[in-house]
């Protein structure tokens, strides 16, 4: 798979993680409590509540794409409090990242990735994405999913991969 493929792919886990973050609310509703509640669930003590998990799956995928397309990413503080402001990062980062086209990446094998918390140190664009960026941003994906998940939200697999019909897949 290719940068642009990847990145789309990144846009696609973002929405199906607002869907998840839709169905965490509605759940709160029919359990008659306040749905940002979830923000704060953490699977453990030690660990980033779901509120950071989103906000690092979204930065995760946006500094992936802007490295590799050699460009800036946008800045996006970390204030959200709510789920619907959650929601809100996401679609704003998934906007971003629908700007790119394919032109945008060249050959990570032949580019370099120097992230600032490298320390000045820099990677090449294909281990940068394969060997960072990509687990990053699933580790993340997968974290709020599996939080959502333990406080409740009946969430399965159709839900992470987003296809409710599996026939969409198949070829004509």
């Amino acid at each position: 798979m290719g940068t642009f493929e990847t990145v789309r792919q990144f846009s696609r886990m973002l929405g199906n993680l607002d869907h998840w973050l839709q169905a965490g609310a509605a759940y709160a509703q029919t359990k008659n409590f306040n749905p940002d509640i979830l923000v704060q669930a953490r699977l453990a003590p030690d660990q980033y509540a779901l509120l950071q998990q989103v906000q690092s799956a979204c930065d995760a995928a946006k500094y992936a794409a802007a490295y590799l397309a050699g460009q800036a990413a946008p800045s996006h503080p970390d204030t959200e409090k709510t789920l619907g402001e959650l929601g809100a990062r996401i679609k704003t980062c998934v906007a971003y990242l629908d700007t790119f086209k394919v032109s945008d990446f060249g050959d990570p094998a032949a580019q370099q990735v120097a992230p600032p918390w490298m320390g000045g140190k820099s990677v090449r664009g294909d281990r940068y994405l394969n060997l960072i960026a990509i687990p990053n941003f699933y580790f993340h994906v997968t974290t709020a999913y599996a939080i959502l998940r333990h406080n409740g939200v009946a969430l399965g697999k159709a839900d992470f991969i987003g296809i409710k019909d599996f026939s969409e897949l198949a070829d004509a």
